[in-house]
């Protein structure tokens, strides 16, 4: 078994508004473990969180190569709309479930990954408004702040 500190989690975030602490909490549990985490946007410039944080991604999205980590998550806040129907997320988060990756959504971001079909037959939570997104891709929405299935 692979020690925590050779892991790998890519945090993927939107260019405006993704939601501070829901990229910079889980980002500072992973790195405190020794976990490298790596930020990945559709642009290289500071992306701007909706409390003001600022980060500037490592990586762009369409340079992620999915086999080079062992977690992707995809962070929320009002920006991650931005990869609902984002080709390039839906294919990130389908190659995650093929090479048998961890896959994470936060907040309204499990709605990338119900358009991207990996979620349907599987429970599922998300932010309350985002629901019907959810259970009309085929996901049973749970009601729980956090829902694991499977990896």
């Amino acid at each position: 078994m692979a020690k925590l500190k050779e892991k790998k989690a890519l945090m993927i975030i939107a260019e405006r508004n993704f939601r501070d602490e829901e990229l910079l909490e889980p980002k500072k549990i992973l790195e405190d473990r020794e976990i490298k985490v790596t930020i990945a946007s559709t642009s290289l410039q500071d992306s701007r969180g909706m409390l003001g944080a600022t980060v500037k991604p490592d990586i762009l999205l369409s340079s992620v190569k999915v086999q080079g980590y062992d977690v992707i998550i995809f962070v929320g806040g009002s920006g991650a709309s931005q990869y609902w129907n984002d080709p390039l997320a839906h294919s990130i988060a389908q190659k995650a479930v093929q090479k048998g990756k961890i896959l994470c959504a936060i907040c309204i971001a499990p709605v990338t990954l119900a358009n991207a079909g990996v979620l349907s037959g599987k429970e599922a939570t998300v932010f309350s408004s985002e629901i019907s997104k959810l259970e009309a891709k085929g996901a049973t929405y749970t009601g729980k702040p956090v829902q694991v299935e499977g990896k």
